[in-house]
């Protein structure tokens, strides 16, 4: 692993283990990004992962960057190396995709901007461990097999941690959070659509204060 892969690594590791959850934001309204933002922090969630699903996504990740220097605010469904570059310049100081392309791992190594790429089964992991990738995304992690998947990777690649995000929630983090190869969950619960449309950023501030709590 060359200076600039571990570089990445150890930022990226730094950043997912700032608490037991990464928050998945979709966000519809840039205007209320910086609010949600500064109201995850509050509860102890600084790892902000906003998709790239809206066309307001970068403008999001940008006003975060500019407005909430405490939150380490990244771009989620990166799906080109023109998404990774929009994301780099947007502010975000990680990616992440639900799998890996040839197209990706490409523009991965030639960016400084850590990158969490997905996988669903053991031949995708040890493929990206092979090029330096030992922190993953695990995902659809519910759909993909779960704990239960997770636990059994565990024995055999004991070097690769994971991210698992898709079908978690309070209830089944903590299942999750036991595992010895899981560094920490991603989860959309914080941020349900009803409180972020009410802009009730206590109850988004309680949500993640619970989520700080799961571990530790």
């Amino acid at each position: 692993m060359n200076a600039s892969m571990s570089d990445k690594r150890e930022r990226l590791e730094s950043i997912l283990r700032t608490a037991p959850v990464v928050a998945v934001v979709t966000i519809d309204d840039a205007d209320a990004a910086v609010a949600l933002a500064r109201a995850l922090c509050a509860g102890g969630i600084v790892a902000i992962e906003v998709t790239l699903r809206t066309p307001l996504a970068l403008a999001a990740i940008r006003a975060i960057a500019d407005a909430v220097p405490q939150a380490a605010v990244g771009a989620g469904t990166v799906l080109s190396a023109a998404d990774f570059a929009a994301a780099a310049a947007a502010g975000a100081k990680f990616a992440v995709s639900p799998g890996a392309t040839d197209g990706l791992l490409a523009a991965a190594a030639s960016s400084a901007l850590p990158w969490l790429p997905g996988v669903a089964t053991a031949g995708e992991a040890m493929a990206l461990a092979e090029r330096g990738y030992a922190v993953q995304k695990f995902f659809p992690a519910q759909a993909a097999g779960g704990v239960e998947y997770l636990r059994s990777l565990a024995g055999p690649l004991p070097h690769i941690r994971f991210c698992p995000t898709g079908g978690i929630g309070a209830q089944n983090a903590p299942e999750y959070l036991r595992l010895p190869n899981v560094v920490c969950v991603g989860g959309s619960w914080l941020t349900p659509a009803a409180l972020v449309l009410a802009e009730d950023w206590k109850a988004v501030t309680a949500l993640a204060r619970a989520a700080a709590a799961l571990r530790g």
